[in-house]
């Protein structure tokens, strides 16, 4: 896809919400200009490290409420993507935009989370010695501070909105227990939720079904198939399994030392003999 980009891009302080671009330091959805059809675009994109290339000119775009997952064996650059998608990592070349305006290689990491960009790391973080419940309080809460937070009182919209996110994830029975004796897949369920509380519109996920139970990856494979539609979703996976059953005939991208190796759908990159011989192993 190619990109038409505006000539004025969104300054940092503009994704931030200086000014009353948006309420709670966050760019309302209508910012986010979506108007060819994708969310993420990275053109040419190059990451050295002592001369190594963890990313060599790599290009791809996820389209709006698409999910998309990334495949390829280790080393390949998928992490490495991430951190550039959410500013843990400056590229050395090439763009990072989220819509047609907002560079996000001029932005920090909190600024791209405000801006709408959430992610979820493999293992999950969550406040165990608080309740499910408050671990969603505490992630809609514009401040942060732990007692600050549990101290203020939640309107009714609000309890309505962890209600539904609750229910969503499947945590509802769970809503007064401590966080820290869910378990492992259900903690992986919490911090999702803690993302959607932040009205994200990219998630990315990174290994969602990693040390699950069968039971757990099928429950996440409903909810991711939930969000999708509703949120754009990037699902780094090495589970072949799940990829398969999630991808749903979209688009499922292939990357090798750092650049697209294949992409289409999961049977055809499956087939595709440059695959076969650099991932699968045949």
């Amino acid at each position: 896809m190619t990109r038409h980009r505006p000539p004025l891009p969104v300054s940092p302080a503009e994704a931030s919400g200086a000014g009353g671009a948006a309420a709670y330091g966050r760019v309302k959805p209508s910012g986010v200009d979506t108007t060819h059809g994708a969310i993420l675009y990275l053109e040419e994109v190059t990451v050295s490290f002592d001369g190594f290339k963890a990313l060599n000119r790599l290009s791809l775009d996820i389209g709006v409420g698409e999910l998309r997952c990334i495949i390829g064996p280790n080393g390949a650059g998928k992490t490495t993507m991430m951190d550039v998608i959410t500013g843990k990592t400056r590229p050395t070349s090439g763009t990072v935009f989220f819509g047609q305006s907002i560079d996000l290689t001029g932005l920090d990491e909190s600024q791209i989370a405000h801006a709408g960009i959430g992610r979820k790391f493999q293992r999950p973080t969550v406040f165990e010695h608080h309740t499910v419940f408050e671990n969603l309080e505490l992630a809609m809460k514009a401040d942060k501070r732990v007692r600050a937070t549990l101290r203020s009182r939640l309107g009714g919209e609000q309890i309505d909105r962890i209600g539904q996110t609750l229910e969503l994830v499947r945590l509802t029975r769970e809503a007064g227990r401590e966080a820290g004796l869910l378990s492992h897949g259900q903690k992986q369920w919490l911090e999702i939720g803690m993302l959607l509380m932040q009205e994200p519109l990219l998630l990315l996920l990174d290994e969602p079904v990693a040390g699950m139970t069968d039971a757990e990856t099928e429950r996440t494979g409903e909810l991711l198939d939930e969000l999708r539609g509703r949120h754009s979703l990037v699902v780094v996976e090495h589970d072949m399994e799940f990829v398969t059953r999630i991808a749903d005939g979209g688009r499922v991208t292939v990357l090798h030392e750092g650049s697209v190796l294949a992409e289409g759908s999961m049977a055809a990159v499956q087939a595709d003999p440059k695959v076969i011989e650099v991932y699968l192993g045949r």
